[in-house]
C-alpha cells in the first residue's frame, strides 16, 4: 500500500500516516509479527498518550524456558528475535539480535523466576514528530549492522520509552525466515489462529 521503496516498517508508517492526514500519535504493527495481542497495542496508546513520549515499543522478560528456546532458534535463525536492554527508567539502552546481556554466573541467576533478558516485540508507537525526523535521516551505522530501525533513534540521542507485558501466548519472536514461517503454522494449528476472522 505504500512505496515498494521504502526500505522500513518506520517509514512505511511515515507514508501511511500522512496519507491519512498526519495524526498526532502513529502505532505501527509489523507484519513479521502478527502474534501480538490486542492488550499489548491497547498498553502502547496508553503509554503514547500518558507519557508523551516521543517512540514507544513494548518488551517482556524472559522466563529460562523462552530464553533457552530462543538461544536454540538462533542457532538456525541467527538475526531472528531482538533484545532489550533498558535503564533503571524503563528507556532502552540498546536492542540487538544478540542475546543482550552475556549473563556471567548463570547456574546462580536461574534460581530467579524470570531471567534478567527482555524480548522486544515487532510493534512500535511514534509521534509524528519522531517519524518526519525519522524519514529524513539516513540510516545510521549501527542499524545498518543489527539491521534494527529504532537503532537510528539511540544512535542520535531520541529515548525510547519500553513498555513491559506479558509474554505473547504463541512463542514466536518473529516471522523472519523461511525456518519462522514453519514455527508459526505450527503454532496456529496447535492454538489456533490468534485472530479469527
Amino acid at each position: 500500500m505504500t512505496d515498494v521503496a521504502l526500505t522500513s516498517g518506520s517509514a512505511r508508517a511515515h507514508a501511511a500516516a500522512k496519507e491519512v492526514g498526519a495524526p498526532d500519535r502513529i502505532v505501527s504493527l509489523q507484519g513479521d509479527a502478527p502474534f501480538i495481542p490486542a492488550e499489548t497495542i491497547a498498553a502502547l496508546i496508553e503509554r503514547l498518550r500518558s507519557t508523551g513520549t516521543p517512540v514507544a515499543t513494548p518488551v517482556y522478560q524472559l522466563d529460562w524456558e523462552r530464553l533457552d528456546r530462543l538461544r536454540e532458534h538462533k542457532q538456525v535463525a541467527p538475526f531472528s528475535g531482538t533484545t532489550c536492554l533498558r535503564d533503571k527508567r524503563g528507556r532502552a539502552l540498546w536492542f540487538s539480535k544478540t542475546i543482550l546481556p552475556a549473563l556471567r554466573g548463570e547456574e546462580r541467576l536461574r534460581r530467579a523466576k524470570l531471567s534478567p533478558v527482555w524480548q522486544h516485540l515487532g510493534l512500535y508507537g511514534y509521534s509524528c514528530e519522531a517519524l518526519d525526523w525519522f524519514v529524513a535521516q539516513e540510516e545510521g551505522e549501527y542499524e545498518t549492522l543489527e539491521g534494527l530501525e529504532q537503532l537510528r533513534f539511540l544512535e542520535n540521542g531520541w529515548p525510547i520509552e519500553t513498555v513491559p507485558v506479558a509474554p505473547p501466548e504463541h512463542a514466536l519472536s518473529g516471522i523472519d525466515t523461511p525456518e519462522d514461517l514453519a514455527i508459526a503454522e505450527k503454532a496456529i494449528a496447535k492454538l489456533g489462529d490468534p485472530f479469527p476472522v
